[in-house]
């Protein structure tokens, strides 16, 4: 058949390349470590798990009681069947937790960004993307109507945006989209200069800050409150995404946050909001007692940021070229993508569970290993994952 040997043959070129992707299926529950089939008990080094709360007893808890007292979900749409309370109180908590007039949960910050971008666009409006945002994000502009303007801004070059903003002044709607923290680099979008720039060129700014809530500002609550902006427009941020699968929580789930219209607007409109079930309730309550934590333990952030420091220091004390960021992501340079799948292979055997990343995730001999930090892990544990990196330069 045609199509099979279409996938077999790419399948096939991608384990000639060394670039095939191997599941690993885990024995535990997600933390600073894990047990891997087939491999034995590791450190992890390559989860969003920002804040150490995916395995958080009273997060476990939550999800349990949500399940018993809501079940698995209502088995439809949300218009169709309603909203059951939970639903309802994370909505509320992450509007005010991020400073937002209103906030509406998707099955997953990707549904989110192709649940709002396609939808408040219309045929001569024009989307301005940075180079580097995530691939939801690329999508879900390709999700646009035809007759939509797509334009690529370098990264995160303010000169390169406003010509091009100039270029398109007379379009109905701007909608400039940026990540807050750019997960391959571990950079952070100039977010104030964004908010000042959009607001001379009349343009509205998306931030998806998936990787940031949790990790950046004094209380976590992201990319805006690291540049001490309020949550709202018009000297804040106009649209949040974010997602509930990383700092929050860490299991699924994505959310729309913004004015009090644009919410109502999308119950009425968003394709992914209307033809998808609601976030199961377990997931639902989870989050919402991840949020809490966060809320009443702020050395959580602390920790983190310990952590951070002690590895970025321990990385270059070794000698490898660590990407400077005030985020959890501490993107190591290594070059060619065979090399950083190489060394991910020898940190697993070393007890170091890291990813490496190549071509095209990242450019042509811009491969990396990833390490991402989380408020869970102990002194020990990330001194025997420097040991690990000591060794990988050991004759």
């Amino acid at each position: 058949m045609p199509l099979s040997q279409r996938l077999n043959s790419t399948l096939a070129s991608l384990r000639a390349a060394g670039t095939y992707k191997h599941l690993k299926y885990l024995a535990s529950p997600m933390g600073p470590s894990v047990k891997i089939e087939g491999v034995g008990e590791v450190l992890v080094f390559c989860s969003n798990d920002y804040l150490g709360l995916a395995s958080h007893p009273e997060v476990i808890e939550a999800g349990q009681e949500g399940l018993r007292r809501y079940g698995a979900g209502t088995a439809s749409v949300r218009f169709i069947c309603g909203t059951m309370e939970c639903h309802r109180q994370l909505e509320d908590r992450i509007a005010r937790f991020l400073g937002t007039e209103a906030a509406l949960t998707f099955v997953s910050c990707w549904n989110a960004n192709a649940g709002v971008i396609p939808t408040v666009v219309e045929a001569g409006d024009t989307i301005l993307s940075d180079e580097l945002n995530h691939a939801s994000i690329i999508d879900a502009g390709r999700l646009a109507p035809k007759q939509t303007t797509r334009l690529v801004y370098k990264h995160a070059d303010l000169a390169d945006l406003a010509a091009k903003l100039a270029s398109v002044a007379a379009a109905p709607v701007k909608l400039v989209v940026t990540d807050g923290v750019f997960s391959m680099e571990g950079d952070v979008a100039p977010l104030d200069e964004l908010v000042a720039l959009c607001r001379r060129h009349g343009a509205t700014l998306v931030v998806d800050d998936s990787h940031a809530v949790g990790v950046l500002g004094a209380y976590g609550r992201g990319t805006h409150e690291h540049f001490m902006l309020p949550g709202a427009a018009p000297e804040g941020v106009d649209i949040f995404t974010g997602t509930l699968g990383k700092a929050l929580g860490g299991a699924a789930g994505g959310y729309v946050a913004g004015p009090r219209e644009l919410i109502e607007y999308l119950i009425q409109r968003s394709r992914p909001q209307l033809f998808s079930n609601a976030l199961p309730p377990s997931v639902a309550s989870s989050a919402l007692k991840a949020i809490e934590i966060l809320e009443r333990e702020p050395t959580r952030l602390a920790r983190l940021r310990a952590n951070v420091a002690r590895m970025r220091g321990g990385l270059r004390s070794l000698g490898y070229d660590v990407l400077e960021s005030p985020t959890a992501i501490l993107p190591i340079i290594i070059g060619e993508t065979a090399e950083a799948i190489r060394l991910s292979e020898q940190l697993l055997k070393r007890g170091v569970f890291v990813i490496g990343f190549g071509f095209p995730v990242v450019p042509e001999r811009k491969a990396r290993l990833r390490v991402q930090m989380s408020a869970a892990h102990t002194e020990a544990q990330i001194d025997r994952a420097l040991e690990a990196f000591a060794s990988l330069k050991r004759p």
